[in-house]
């Protein structure tokens, strides 16, 4: 049994020669932050303020006059199809939360923020999939990561915010150590030790943004994300005797690309065009030609000894397998477009009360999967609506106001059919199309009772 169970774990391993390890984005930069945003349509980076500043724009943080703190959740359902088969895609739900803390230093105006989307389910998850395989790339087992920000903003100016900090993602590495004997006549009779080692690694990246007031109606602004990669490490060595016949070495790794996110930049505009409605537009350039592929790359040594006086003629022995062929993966820049709108319905001294509304269309990145890989993706339109409260003045012994914000998403994956240039191609011309359906709800309370 533990000769059995070792060959399991070696198989286990040696299957990612060829295997490709789906590369994503994080949750946010699909399903949004925080409930009032992902209603607009996440066309917030000059209109953002709060907790959700940690995500659209880290320079908005400054604009809170009082401590906030915010938290929330959502559930992203996936149905997506290939060959009208639904392939599995896992939903997406999680907490997102964070809070903002406002200060000022030498009279400068100052702001410090966290936030967090924490998966209800796994911290990080790891899928192994061959190139050939169909999957939908930019969204199997997307946002089952951890992400969490910390960013401070100052105001220099009345007109003017500048902001920035470090995201943090978690990456995996492991390793696998088997040694012992191994008696190929009478497995029970084998004695072998294995030890397993795995951990999480933060992985940082920068971003930045500036928030400009061109009067108490407009503003405009500019933000950076900065690319990062969750990189998948694996290392399996086995050692140890072969039923007194000869001895075997076998030494694994593999190198691959677990999560990939190009470098972003957002170009924002807010107009409230009367007292009670704001319109607002962002264009968010994405870097998807730096796209890194996910098949992983393997290096395997085999070193089996003959035994004394040679192999016998029925015995062929293992030899270094071949290096794993990468097919080319090819994206091009994406500009994606966000629209959105809120209507503040009524108002009183005591309650308020919001109407929202959003849209953005996604192109696909992704050339024509014609040749051996696989990755599926097609072009999304995504309409978002929303409603939230603000109840000021909750009460003498606790000044501030308590915001309860909740949103629908709901995301069109354009049906369409790929052809393969290869007639004899394994997996064939398929037809891909889907759907995301999302809904979330967050709270937030800001002590000062300040209005948005």
């Amino acid at each position: 049994m533990r000769l059995r169970r070792a060959a399991v774990a070696l198989a286990a391993l040696g299957a990612l020669a060829g295997v490709s390890l789906p590369a994503h984005a994080n949750a946010p930069d699909v399903f949004g932050v925080g409930s009032r945003e992902t209603a607009m349509g996440n066309a917030v980076a000059a209109d953002v303020r709060g907790v959700s500043a940690n995500y659209y724009n880290p320079a908005a943080l400054v604009r809170s006059p009082a401590l906030e703190l915010s938290l929330g959740y959502f559930h992203a359902s996936h149905d997506l199809e290939i060959n009208g088969r639904d392939t599995g895609v896992d939903p997406v739900k999680g907490i997102t939360g964070g809070f903002v803390v406002p200060g000022r230093l030498l009279g400068v105006p100052f702001a410090f923020g966290l936030g967090i989307h924490l998966p209800d389910d796994r911290i990080s998850r790891v899928r192994s999939l061959r190139q050939e395989q169909p999957r939908w790339e930019l969204y199997d087992n997307r946002n089952q990561r951890l992400f969490f920000a910390a960013n401070l903003a100052i105001q220099p100016l009345p007109w003017l915010q500048i902001g920035g900090g470090l995201s943090f993602m978690a990456s995996t590495r492991g390793r696998l150590d088997i040694s012992g004997s191994a008696n190929i006549f009478h497995s029970d009779d084998s004695q072998l030790r294995h030890e397993v080692d795995a951990d999480l690694a933060a992985v940082r990246y920068p971003q930045a943004g500036m928030r400009v007031e061109l009067s108490e109606r407009v503003a405009l602004a500019a933000v950076y994300r900065g690319q990062f990669k969750l990189a998948l490490d694996l290392h399996a060595r086995i050692a140890g005797d072969i039923s007194q016949i000869t001895t075997a070495l076998l030494d694994l790794e593999t190198h691959s690309i677990n999560n990939f996110l190009p470098q972003q930049g957002v170009l924002g505009a807010s107009w409230l065009v009367t007292r009670d409605l704001r319109a607002t537009f962002d264009a968010t350039w994405i870097n998807w030609s730096a796209y890194e592929s996910p098949v992983a790359r393997l290096g395997i040594i085999v070193d089996i000894p003959p035994p004394a006086g040679g192999w016998p003629a029925s015995i062929t022995p293992p030899t270094n397998p071949s290096p794993t062929k990468v097919a080319a993966l090819r994206l091009h820049d994406r500009v994606v477009p966000h629209l959105g709108c809120e209507w503040r319905a009524f108002s009183t001294p005591k309650l308020e009360g919001f109407l929202r509304g959003g849209y953005e269309v996604a192109k696909s990145p992704f050339e024509a999967q014609t040749g051996l890989t696989n990755f599926v993706d097609r072009d999304r339109h995504t309409v978002s609506f929303g409603i939230g409260t603000t109840v000021h003045h909750l009460a003498r012994e606790v000044p501030g106001s308590l915001s309860i914000d909740a949103h629908l998403q709901w995301s069109e994956l354009v049906n369409a059919t790929t052809l393969k240039s290869d007639p004899s191609d394994l997996v064939g011309d398929y037809t891909a199309r889907g759907r995301i359906i999302a809904v979330g709800v967050s709270t937030t309370f800001a002590f000062d009772g300040a209005k948005r």
